[in-house]
């Protein structure tokens, strides 16, 4: 009895004790990168290519940041601009569609929605580079080739974002608070945007960061819609800066300040909106 209650502990601390070694590989392999990317940003051409990436000698972060909105004659802030427009817009309004479209799935009724509802769970396995070619094709025959639009409007429709509204609205959504709206007189669109969106918040913000991560991590639809380097956004801006390197070494500083640079929104984003995450916003809403 003894002999088995002294194994149990043990078998507890070793298992305790793998499971922190796995979490602690993790991070490490999640944070190096990070760690590798800030240290490089402040280093000079040279010491980048040495092996004191660590040391704080060659430490230039004023004059890398420097150089990086006036080369080219400042093209890299008209691309932050250009993503922040993609990305935060096409998010913000790529998430009221989606969150729109999945509670109009689970709460009203009309023919083929379960069948309309399966198009949209395979459209959401289709890879986004399946449909740049005819994205193009359509945007050619439209006209918005090398717009702004190109690259705009495809955003804006998410099949992962509806399946998200979907089940968002299922589970924070009471059916009993949407009748008492309709027996006040509030009207459908007055429901939706009084009462149920306000329900879906979480489901809305997440929406938002999965598509502004997409969005601004977004390179091979811009690299098939446009050829104005004034409407390219941050992702092949800083590869067509990348590609020019090998022929003149100076761009590697800029393209790695820029890389530090591309990663603060997304970091911003998820630290200023995760407490609107918090599943418990419609507790109290049925009594």
């Amino acid at each position: 009895m003894s002999a088995a209650g002294s194994t149990l502990p043990r078998h507890r601390l070793l298992g305790r004790a793998t499971v922190n070694t796995v979490v602690a590989l993790s991070v490490l392999y999640t944070l190096l990168p990070v760690l590798w990317l800030v240290l490089a940003a402040g280093k000079t051409r040279d010491a980048l290519f040495g092996s004191n990436l660590l040391s704080l000698k060659d430490f230039s972060f004023l004059t890398n940041l420097h150089d990086l909105f006036a080369m080219d004659d400042g093209q890299y802030g008209r691309w932050y601009l250009n993503s922040l427009l993609y990305a935060v817009v096409g998010a913000a309004l790529g998430a009221l569609i989606s969150v729109a479209c999945g509670y109009a799935f689970d709460k009203y009724r009309f023919r083929h929605k379960e069948k309309l509802f399966g198009l949209v769970l395979a459209a959401v396995m289709v890879p986004q580079t399946v449909l740049a070619l005819p994205l193009y094709l359509m945007a050619s025959g439209t006209g918005l080739v090398n717009t702004f639009w190109a690259v705009f409007i495809p955003v804006l429709f998410n099949p992962f974002g509806v399946y998200l509204g979907r089940i968002f609205s299922q589970g924070h959504v009471p059916d009993e608070v949407l009748e008492a709206a309709r027996m006040d007189g509030a009207g459908e669109l007055t429901t939706y945007v009084r009462v149920a969106l306000r329900m879906l918040g979480p489901g809305l913000v997440t929406v938002f960061l999965f598509q502004l991560t997409a969005i601004w991590n977004n390179f091979f639809l811009p690299m098939v819609m446009l050829s104005d380097q004034d409407l390219y956004p941050v992702s092949l801006g800083l590869y067509t800066w990348n590609s020019s390197a090998s022929v003149s070494p100076e761009y590697y500083p800029v393209v790695i300040m820029g890389s530090l640079l591309a990663v603060l929104p997304l970091i911003l984003a998820f630290v200023l909106l995760q407490r609107f995450w918090r599943s418990g916003l419609t507790a109290g809403a049925v009594k």
